[in-house]
């Protein structure tokens, strides 16, 4: 018992003594660290007020080229590849104190020096004495000028080697031929050939004014007969079922009841047995008289006759066709009830025909009254048709612009239908001893017309000329070409485009010189 008390009342020292020491240890450290902490804080505040000298003293700034960003330099100067001058990369990173004042330094050290090499190169281009380009570039000189210009700025030209003022760039040579009114274009043989470049011979040739052109296969309308029935009365018996349909003549094509024929048949009935029992003038007149009126009711002489030998009246009159053709319209059936103003029906003979066809507003002169025209209709494998322009009509198409003329064909066959599409060729008279190239050859530009000429292998010019008649892919030259010279048919247009790019140098030179 007494030694369990002992070690009980032994217990608390030995919990005293190792929580002082566990208490103890964070003081000490705390303090060890306070100690430490002190010179590094001293070292960085030196460190940060010698920083600005040293960053100043060791910033490195990047300049690049406009044209190449591939090139870098650490130094301003000029791009290796093209010549321009090299700026300041934008993004550059600096760890200055002051970046806003050490920017505006740096712009201010780099636009100095941009300065004072733009007026060193500006000095070499433009303070070189240059004679004129009028004295230069001469009418009948066969002597090319040589021109630098810059690639960026066109309008910077100079008569000697440089760079440009403005970026800094070579000057391109540029050569422009001595005569004024040609460019002169050089080509090599194996670009001529990448370029298929095809020439044809300036030659007098007939250039006749033919005109090809469409129409349409139409009635004749002189042709045309319209049936009208002269009295009032009823349709008893229709022959003619549809249209289209081909009538002969003498062909019944109806019958009629009408009383106002009856009463002239029975009037002419009357007049006979008068003229027959009396032997008086007067009543042979009378016969006379009912005999025509019933011949301008629709009786043929044929029926004037039957019915004076019968003596029987008709109560339903036939009529019959006048003229072979073909039913255009109809507009009765059977038991309807007509009047002189119903049109029973048209007949047309188709052994003519008509071809309407359209001509461009600007070949209107070559088109006479008389002319020969060949037409085709290839739809019906017809060609080769030979007609005459019949008709030419007095005014335009408002809308195409065209003029109509109409040729007259026979058509003993009826093997045109009319509403048919027919070519049409005309042939007007023809322009001998002409100064012709192909058509292909001419380069329009709604101003003025050129073609390109071929003055040696490797040399062409483009010229301007006057245009006269075009016909069957020829054109007529008025002025600007010589019989023999070659033009190019085919690669004009490129050539044309790089002799305007020249056209263009010339007169900038003329009138932009430095």
């Amino acid at each position: 018992m007494n030694s369990f008390k002992t070690v009980k009342k032994q217990t608390p020292k030995a919990v005293l003594i190792l929580s002082s020491l566990l208490l103890g240890t964070p003081w000490l450290s705390h303090a060890q660290l306070a100690s430490t902490q002190q010179p590094v804080a001293t070292e960085a505040a030196v460190n940060s007020a010698t920083a600005p000298k040293n960053n100043s003293l060791n910033q490195v700034k990047t300049y690049t080229c406009p044209m190449h960003p591939e090139v870098l330099s650490h130094e301003p100067g000029r791009c290796p590849k093209c010549n321009m001058f090299l700026v300041e990369k934008e993004g550059t990173d600096t760890n200055s104190a002051d970046p806003h004042a050490e920017h505006q330094h740096t712009d201010h050290l780099a636009t100095e020096h941009a300065h004072t090499s733009t007026t060193k190169a500006a000095s070499q281009v433009f303070d070189t004495p240059t004679p004129k380009a009028n004295n230069l570039v001469k009418k009948t000189s066969e002597e090319t000028t040589t021109k630098y210009i810059c690639p960026m700025h066109a309008h910077i030209i100079s008569d000697v080697p440089g760079t440009c003022p403005i970026c800094g760039m070579n000057l391109e040579k540029v050569e422009t031929g001595g005569n004024t009114h040609e460019i002169n274009i050089n080509v090599s043989g194996s670009m001529q050939q990448a370029l298929a470049i095809k020439v044809a011979k300036v030659e007098h040739d007939t250039l006749w004014k033919f005109v090809e052109t469409v129409g349409q296969v139409d009635y004749d309308e002189s042709q045309i007969t319209h049936i009208h029935a002269r009295v009032t009365g009823w349709v008893e018996k229709l022959m003619v079922k549809s249209m289209g349909d081909t009538v002969k003549k003498g062909q019944l094509l109806y019958e009629i009841y009408s009383p106002d024929l009856v009463n002239a048949q029975d009037d002419y009935l009357l007049a006979l047995d008068t003229a027959k029992t009396a032997s008086n003038q007067r009543y042979q007149d009378l016969v006379r008289r009912a005999g025509l009126r019933l011949s301008f009711l629709g009786f043929t002489e044929q029926q004037i006759k039957q019915l004076a030998d019968s003596r029987q009246t008709q109560y339903r009159v036939p009529f019959y066709a006048q003229q072979d053709g073909v039913v255009e319209t109809l507009s009765i059936r059977d038991g309807m009830y007509i009047e002189p103003s119903t049109e029973v029906m048209s007949l047309v003979d188709l052994s003519k025909v008509w071809v309407i066809a359209d001509v461009f507003e600007n070949e209107q002169s070559w088109i006479v009254k008389g002319q020969q025209a060949e037409v085709a209709v290839p739809a019906m494998n017809l060609s080769g048709i030979k007609g005459t322009i019949d008709y030419i009509y007095p005014e335009l198409d408002p809308v195409t612009r065209s003029l109509r003329v109409r040729v007259v064909l026979n058509n003993t066959h009826v093997s045109l239908r009319p509403k048919t599409l027919a070519k049409v060729s005309l042939f007007g008279g023809p322009n001998k001893d002409t100064l012709v190239i192909p058509q292909e050859a001419l380069i329009q530009t709604g101003k003025e017309n050129r073609v390109i000429v071929k003055q040696d292998d490797n040399s062409f010019a483009a010229k301007v000329v006057t245009v006269g008649m075009m016909s069957q892919g020829k054109a007529e030259i008025v002025s600007g070409l010589t019989k023999g010279e070659r033009v190019v048919i085919s690669g004009q247009f490129l050539l044309d485009s790089e002799a305007s790019l020249k056209g263009s140098l010339m007169r900038l030179s003329s009138g932009h010189q430095h």
